[in-house]
């Protein structure tokens, strides 16, 4: 974060969720079928200095810049969050969060765990949700099934995810992704919930109270 930064409040029924898992543990996914179901769910779309994967599209995917356009972003604090991971740089447009806040009713923001501990230290309302594999064989699978990654990257990887599973008590949820079907309506259950609480609905209360409607 930002020194001196304050902390960005959302607006009473504002969804900021963060998804977090290991590489490889399919929460790009699952985050892509909770979109699909959420028009007014928006994706926070990272800055990153890795290069682009095969398929991935500028602005879609990710931000790709340089690592001096990276350095001078966060000198000027525009990113709510970053983090260095695999050698490479991540961050959370802090523009693009603003102007969520004011059209959409939610943000999802896919990040590491050390991204996710600074967002929710900026965002104290952000719901933290950990996308876990069903077991560290399971992981590697998936990781050398996609073809993108050396062996020396994957084995760089499993060794974080180890690291990684020992933060899952920084997030409220935890969502086994064995069964793709029922890890993503584990997902979509979070959002209900959430969208539910009492605090979330306070306002939709008080205009019932006042005005008969809460619409």
């Amino acid at each position: 974060m930002t020194p001196g930064a304050t902390p960005v409040n959302a607006a009473d029924d504002f969804l900021p969720l963060i998804v977090t898992s290991p590489s490889g543990a399919g929460k790009t996914t699952l985050v892509r079928r909770l979109l699909a179901r959420y028009e007014d769910l928006v994706v926070s779309v990272s800055v990153t200095t890795r290069a682009p994967r095969p398929g991935e599209v500028d602005g879609r995917d990710y931000h790709f810049v340089s690592h001096d356009t990276f350095r001078a972003m966060i000198d000027r604090g525009a990113f709510a969050e970053w983090a260095e991971v695999h050698g490479n740089c991540y961050g959370t447009s802090l523009e693009k969060m603003v102007e969520a806040r004011a059209h959409r009713r939610g943000m999802v923001f896919v990040i590491d765990v050390q991204g996710a501990r600074m967002l929710k230290a900026r965002v104290p309302d952000a719901v933290g949700v950990f996308i876990l594999p069903p077991s560290f064989a399971e992981l590697e699978a998936r990781l050398r099934n996609r073809g993108t990654d050396s062996e020396e990257t994957i084995a760089r990887r499993m060794k974080n995810a180890r690291g990684e599973l020992a933060h899952y008590g920084l997030f409220d949820y935890v969502v086994v992704n064995d069964q793709l079907d029922a890890a993503s309506e584990e997902l979509n259950a979070i959002v209900l919930a959430e969208r539910a609480k009492r605090w979330r609905r306070a306002q939709a209360v008080e205009r019932v109270i006042h005005d008969g409607s809460a619409r």
